[in-house]
């Protein structure tokens, strides 16, 4: 607020006014800091405070829902992370089908390509995401998908201050399950009933005969049967009675005698086995000092995240030493140093449905009758002669019997018996000199080195499953990435007549990342727990490749204000990637903005009706913007190398294009920054506009090329909507203040050119091509899917699809319709971009009492939910033992002719056929955060020798609502949801801060 000097006088009243000048933040932008009012472009900022209340290992995940127009999705909760499944980050939408859509991660000024769990979230200052051309234009052939810039903290002025924080918790689950039938005598009922009436509709038998062979071949070994029979049930009597339901004199429990031994048949709860409750803990101890010549910031943190299965658990040591000195007045020092030490022990497999060694495919999918352990007949579960617990692998090992559901696998068993770790060492160093010179010239030289590398070990047990044969394989992975940055920076800044502020800045940077990368797999081991190479015997095969990416640029900045009224920035850079040929490697890129801070003008300040307004600035820019990431080496054509009979041959790979270049990225920006009611209420409103060129696409080529396909840049799409931030200070008085927090993206995405080439096939009157159950064509948003449309039941309860009718010249003339969803048309049923996405949060404070609470949400979109499909099918002889879904319980009978949902019949192939029956809303709302704490007064904590003490508890991923119990729509973009991946993880902690 501004100062203001009165009059003393009895019932003294006095109203402050805000103080713009106090409220103007100083940001971070490309390559240096600018005021926050000056700023023409579109940036989001999330500061230390929001940053310091998120649990998690990666600091991107405090972007989810307070930063505008960011999109945040992980598939797997898998703890530290950062393979295939790690998470994906995508601003205003997306730009590419086939190239890159990640940001640029910019660390302390410098381009950072390294594992984001290496950074510790206490380090960071503040993230900032730039979003338009005005604000990222400068980052060249790297910024078409936005940049996120991460700046960590550094010593402030004033006495030395040591900051300790622990905090301990406990993870758990934070998804639920599907509303499956947990039931064995309930699954085992709904069986009967799907077989009774194959037995009757397909073979025209009996109800009594239907009855008894339903009975006969329900727990069989052959095309009918589930294998096992739980239930003991007396002599003479079935296991189903007449009336569908099961024999109420049948007990849980079946003794069965194989080969002189008995064994004990019991159900188990594979879901349950599968999570567990484990352990958080986090320490952080910081220093920091400073003075007017010098800063000084150095810190240490210790993470163990335990997993929430077994064999699963992510532990960090990191450590960074920060500091700046003012050598002369004319120059200044610096350097910023960081060590990460890693391990880390993973699941195999995570997130494939189909495989047998994914343990939360089988506890999701298996049906609840079939055992997890192997059991004498008194029912404890045996062990075997290396004293390990015996697992059911449904081989026939457990009593002779065979499981139908993936048989020969028990991932539950691999994951305690199979070693998938890795371990890791990283360093980031930093540093910069800076002299000013003829007053208003700066000079900055920065160079950065990262550097990460990484040693994997798998181990394939030699006990049990389907590699057992190969007596043990081990295999080791090494890699290393390694990346160099310099920049040359000469910024001149220059004052005229306390009126004209302008700021001119060129430079120069180049970049350089190289990756090397080792495997070498070994079978037939000595011994299972020596995992080194050289325990094991039999050659499996070796393989080592490097790469090398590196960029170059020259790139200039003008900035001009007039009275701090109008603002205007312009810039240019010109790079080159090693990832075009010589003759197209070099591109410019460039953007413009301006803005006008309406609310300094004479006729805005002298208007009583705008008084309630503190600050108004209309902006507006346009720029063009790069994307490299489309691999390497795609304008050269490459070879495999291979043995051919004793020789080595040369066999074609991919076919290079010396013409590819640059996806090209325009991006309009317009809006406005407001600030009211003396700064109770403020916020951004803005359109953007973003269109990219010169899309990448993959071409295919026939057999005779010797080559699969080939690269060129043709296509174009284009992202276009609007995004806003609110923030509201609903009271403030002495003692207590209530802040309300919102923001919203809203945006359509169209693909508006694609190749003559790549339009291969027309639906639902749109020329395109299809990938997997996706369709791409002009003038249709990415992600469309493409899949048969379910038109109900006949009457006989089986399940519809439409077909198009066609005359002689292939024209549509009309529907009808098909059981057989092979045979049905496909349709363009929609896409899995969402209409509104964003977060919204409170935080209160009263008398040293904090708490916060922040939500993500998510509008519109559809995703495929294929779990739900598989829930809903009919058994068939080649696909028995699933889960059921509960609302199979309200499928098709001939008394329940009214329902939607296909009769559950044994056989039926086209019951839960993909289509755009199980295409479900994206919809959802996840409560992120919870974080309450107390700060002790200061005059107690002064007489213990401390600053400040806070206790708190913090509570994350506490909780999700979606259209569908054990649906996560948070998993992925492109609406490609499963549980079988590893679940999120819900973290409850408290902790301590203390400060002295």
């Amino acid at each position: 607020m501004k100062a203001q000097e009165v009059r003393v006088k009895s019932n003294l009243k006095v109203l402050l006014e805000s103080d713009n000048q106090m409220l103007d933040e100083v940001m971070v932008v490309a390559y240096g800091t600018a005021k926050k009012s000056a700023f023409t472009g579109s940036a989001a900022i999330v500061d230390a405070e929001e940053i310091g209340k998120i649990q998690t290992s990666n600091a991107t995940q405090a972007l989810v829902g307070k930063a505008a127009g960011v999109q945040w999705t992980s598939s797997t909760g898998q703890p530290g992370e950062n393979g295939d499944n790690k998470p994906k980050i995508r601003i205003r939408g997306i730009s590419s089908i086939n190239a890159g859509n990640d940001p640029l991660i910019i660390l302390d000024g410098s381009p950072y390509d390294g594992d984001m769990n290496n950074i510790n979230t206490q380090d960071i200052e503040s993230m900032t995401v730039l979003k338009d051309a005005a604000s990222n234009a400068l980052y060249g052939a790297r910024g078409a998908n936005g940049v996120i810039m991460i700046t960590t903290k550094k010593g402030k002025s004033g006495n030395a201050q040591v900051t300790l924080d622990a905090k301990w918790g406990s993870n758990s689950r934070a998804t639920r399950d599907y509303k499956t039938i947990k039931n064995p005598a309930q699954y085992y009922e709904m069986y009967y009933g799907a077989l009774k009436s194959y037995f009757m509709n397909a073979q025209n038998m009996s109800d009594e005969v239907a009855h008894a062979n339903a009975n006969k071949y329900m727990t069989g070994s052959g095309d009918y049967g589930l294998g096992y029979n739980i239930y003991t049930v007396p002599q003479g009597q079935s296991l189903i009675e007449a009336n569908g339901k099961i024999n109420p004199n049948a007990t849980m429990g079946n003794i069965v005698n194989y080969q002189g031994a008995d064994y004990l048949l019991t159900a188990d709860d594979w879901l349950d086995a599968a999570y567990s409750n484990s352990l958080r803990q986090e320490y952080n101890v910081s220093v920091s000092a400073g003075s007017d010549k010098s800063s000084f910031y150095s810190s240490l943190s210790y993470l163990d995240n335990e997993g929430i299965t077994a064999n699963s658990n992510y532990e960090r040591l990191t450590g960074r030493m920060k500091a700046d000195y003012q050598v002369k007045d004319w120059l200044k020092v610096g350097a910023n140093m960081s060590y990460t030490h890693y391990e880390a022990k993973s699941l195999g497999e995570d997130g494939t449905s189909n495989s047998s060694g994914n343990i939360f495919a089988y506890a999701t999918r298996i049906a609840p009758i079939y055992p997890l352990f192997i059991r004498d007949g008194q029912g404890n579960i045996l062990r075997d002669d290396n004293d390990f617990l015996r697992y059911d692998y449904g081989d026939g090992n457990n009593a002779g019997i065979t499981r139908p559901f993936m048989s020969g696998g028990n991932p539950y068993s691999s994951n305690l018996l199979d070693v998938n770790s890795n371990e890791g060492n990283a360093m980031t160093v930093n540093g910069f000199f800076e002299a000013r010179f003829l007053k208003d010239f700066k000079f900055t030289w920065n160079s950065g080195v990262n550097i990460d590398e990484s040693r994997a070990t798998n181990v394939t047990n030699p006990y049990y499953g389907s590699y057992a044969s190969s007596n043990g394989i081990t295999s080791k992975t090494h890699s290393r990435s390694l990346s160099y940055n310099h920049q040359q920076l000469l910024n001149y800044n220059k004052v005229v007549n306390d009126v004209h502020n302008i700021g001119v800045m060129i430079g120069h940077e180049s970049y350089r990342s190289q990756y090397y990368y080792l495997n070498a797999s070994k079978s037939n081991m000595f011994d299972p727990n020596n995992s080194e190479l050289q325990g094991a015997i039999t050659e499996n095969g070796s393989d080592s490749y490097t790469t090398d990416y590196n960029t170059e640029g020259y790139f200039g900045r003008i900035q001009y204000d007039y009275a701090e009224k109008y603002y205007f920035s312009g810039s240019y850079r010109r790079d080159a990637s090693s990832r075009f040929h010589p003759d197209n490697r070099w591109g410019n890129f460039w953007s413009l903005g301006g803005a006008w801070m309406i609310s300094k003008e004479n006729f805005f300040q002298n208007s009583d009706a705008l008084k309630f307004i503190d600050m108004l600035k209309i902006k507006a820019s346009y720029g063009s913007q790069g994307n490299d990431n489309i691999g390497n080496f795609r304008y050269v054509s490459t070879y495999d190398i291979v043995n051919s009979s004793g020789n080595p041959a040369a066999v074609p790979y991919t076919l290079g294009n010396k013409d590819i270049t640059w996806e090209t990225n325009g991006n309009f920006n317009a809006g406005f920054d407001f600030e009211m009611f003396n700064n109770r209420f403020s916020g951004t409103v803005e359109y953007f506009y973003r269109k990219t060129s010169d899309m990448l696409f993959s071409f295919p080529l026939p057999p005779s090329y010797g080559y699969s396909s080939y690269y060129a840049n043709v296509g174009d799409m284009r992202n276009q909507g609007v995004e806003a931030e609110f923030n509201v200070t609903a009271i403030q008085t002495k003692d207590f203040t209530w802040d309300i927090r919102l923001n919203l993206t809203h945006y359509k995405n169209k693909v508006t050119y694609l190749p003559e080439e790549r339009k291969t096939m027309t639906a639902s009157g749109v020329q395109g091509y299809s990938s997997g159950n996706y369709y791409y064509g002009e003038g249709i948003p990415l992600y469309t899917y493409r899949m048969p449309q379910f038109a109900g039941l006949n009457e006989n309860g089986e399940a519809l699809y439409y077909k198009d009718i066609t005359d002689n010249n292939g024209n549509i003339t009309g529907h009808e319709t098909t059981t057989s969803a092979s045979g049905a048309t496909y349709y363009l049923c929609g896409t899995a971009l969402p209409d509104v996405y964003g977060g919204f949060g409170t935080a209160l404070s009263f008398k040293g009492f904090d708490l916060s609470v922040d939500f993500a949400y998510q509008i519109g979109g559809q995703v495929l939910d294929s779990d739900y499909s598989s829930m809903m099918n009919s058994p068939r002889s080649t696909s028995k033992g699933s889960a059921f879904h509960e609302d199979l319980l309200k499928a098709w009978t001939p008394q329940n002719s009214a329902s939607s949902i296909p009769r559950l019949q044994f056989g039926d192939q086209f019951t839960a056929s993909t289509s755009d029956r199980f295409l479900t809303s994206a919809s959802y709302l996840s409560l992120q955060n919870i974080n309450f704490g107390y700060t002790l007064p200061t005059n107690w904590v002064r007489t213990l020798g401390l600053g400040k003490l806070r206790v708190y508890m913090a509570a994350d991923n506490v909780f999700l609502w979606s259209k569908r119990q054990g649906l996560d729509p948070r998993q992925s973009i492109n609406g490609e949801v499963t549980a079988s991946y590893y679940a999120p993880i819900r973290t409850i902690s408290g902790g301590l801060t203390v400060t002295f």
